[in-house]
């Protein structure tokens, strides 16, 4: 046997302590380094002891330690860390060795490292990882993508770590070139902030609306766990909600509301705003994050400004139908937004993105695993050119069978004065999609009277633009034109 680890992994935070753990118990010999020694002796005298696990204390000896080509995973913070790690290792590489970001990079770093690492010889990936602490443990849903020519060495390794589903099937696929791991990583972490919301907005609307106490709406979830909504964060829900602090009151009662966020929620907003895509259902999770956040403000404005006071009247157990149907379509319209993302950037960037094998890996070991992943699988198979999810035939019989669900609870949340910004997102974006002429015709006259920005006109082909001079005194002058 080799004394030459298989792959080496840089940083034990919990993360690449659990993925460390992940790959010796698959068989693999990993080499590991910290930049504070006492976490490697630790780690290896604590839960490493007794595993192919090899621990150094110094960037050359660790490079030293592995075998050819030499595997580099670094798990570490995102930015400058990365950038330094890679410079404190460039002078023990060689020529077709490869080096691994498997944290939350942004897409933009990802590629730039890729033709910099090329240039000298070397592989470059960026790759997601989603799972969390557990994930990264027992099987995460893994995304690489950046050198191409890195992946026949790396798939041996990555495929039997990530989370096998149900059928046998493991949650690993290349992405693409360049930044692609991490853009799909970072539209997932996306999706998953529009999942959460949207949770927390029905649990609100249980609470605030129908007075349900937090076992009543634990069972609500569980069963809700056993449906079409079945997925990992109804089924933590149902558990958060079950759980009970020391003197016996619910937990979740206890905690503080103002969300925190680590910042891919905000990088697929502004990805989107680039690529000119209506993220708006996850947009405005990122933006509730944020209003909790002012809890101070938020704990003044409620002594001065006044919401109806309203009773609800209505049929408990129907509410908490609709509720379920609507969760389903908001769900449904976040992630034809984040898919319709991933296709703008995919032509964008010239990486090939294959959607029904992204929604395949996402099935098992992520955070946004659920029953409802396959159906987006399926969808991409019935149709690899679908534009948007909402035009497939089943999404499309779905949104039939929960639009009047979606309209009453958010006309419900309005006149009883609950925030629903996703919910209510979901029905505007629903409503935008489906409507064939919108009021931009307006807006392009105003664009046009103040700005000389042009227009296109109904009868003419598009791409053509023309001028009016509103004022008379405006003159034939144009801006140019433009689209994002």
């Amino acid at each position: 046997m080799s004394n030459l680890s298989n792959i080496g992994v840089a940083g034990l935070a919990v993360m690449g302590e659990n993925l460390v753990l992940n790959m010796a118990n698959k068989g693999f010999s990993v080499s590991v380094y910290n930049r504070t020694n006492s976490k490697v002796d630790r780690f290896l005298e604590g839960r490493a002891k007794g595993k192919e696990i090899s621990g150094f204390h110094s960037v050359s000896d660790f490079i030293g330690s592995l075998e050819r080509p030499r595997k580099v995973m670094m798990m570490l913070k995102a930015g400058s860390v990365v950038d330094s790690f890679i410079e404190q290792i460039l002078p023990f590489l060689e020529k077709g060795d490869i080096v691994i970001d498997g944290g939350n990079s942004n897409f933009h770093d990802t590629q730039r490292r890729v033709t910099y690492l090329e240039e000298k010889g070397l592989l470059f990936i960026g790759t997601g990882v989603s799972g969390g602490e557990e994930g990264a443990l027992k099987g995460p849903s893994i995304m690489p993508g950046g050198s191409s020519a890195a992946w026949k060495e790396l798939e041996p390794i990555f495929v039997p770590i990530s989370a096998k589903v149900a059928d046998g099937s493991y949650c690993c696929s290349w992405m693409g070139r360049g930044g692609a791991g991490h853009f799909v990583k970072m539209v997932h972490n996306g999706i998953e902030y529009g999942d959460m919301q949207l949770i927390c907005e029905s649990y609100h609307l249980m609470k605030n609306v129908l007075n349900m106490s937090a076992h009543e709406m634990h069972q609500v979830f569980a069963k809700w766990n056993e449906g079409e909504l079945s997925s990992y964060l109804i089924e933590i829900t149902s558990e958060i909600l079950a759980y009970k602090d020391k003197d016996n009151t619910p937990m979740v009662d206890s905690i503080l509301d103002a969300a925190g966020q680590k910042g891919t929620g905000k990088w697929t907003v502004i990805a989107a705003l680039d690529e000119g895509i209506p993220l708006s259902l996850i947009s405005e999770s990122v933006f509730a994050r944020c209003l909790s956040a002012q809890k101070d403000d938020r704990v003044e404005a409620s002594t001065i400004l006044q919401g109806p006071q309203l009773n609800y009247t209505g049929d408990k157990e129907l509410f908490l139908n609709e509720l379920e149907k609507a969760l389903y379509l908001a769900k449904i319209i976040s992630y034809a937004q984040g898919f319709n993302l991933m296709q703008e950037a995919s032509a964008e960037y010239n990486w090939d993105l294959n959607y029904g094998e992204i929604a395949r890996i996402w099935r098992g070991g992520c955070i946004i695993r659920s029953a409802f992943l396959d159906k987006i699988t399926e969808a991409y198979q019935r149709n690899v050119n679908l534009h948007n999810l909402l035009l497939d035939p089943y999404f499309k019989d779905k949104i039939d069978q929960a639009q009047t669900s979606l309209r009453s609870v958010t006309a419900t949340a309005i006149t009883h004065g609950i925030p629903v910004p996703c919910h209510s997102s979901a029905l505007n974006y629903y409503d935008g999609y489906r409507t064939a002429r919108l009021p931009a015709n307006l807006l392009q006259a105003q664009r046009d009277y103040f700005g000389a920005h042009t227009y296109e006109r109904i009868d003419k082909p598009r791409g053509e633009f023309f001028h009016t001079n509103w004022t008379g005194e405006g003159g034939d002058t144009t801006s140019t034109a433009y689209t994002k």
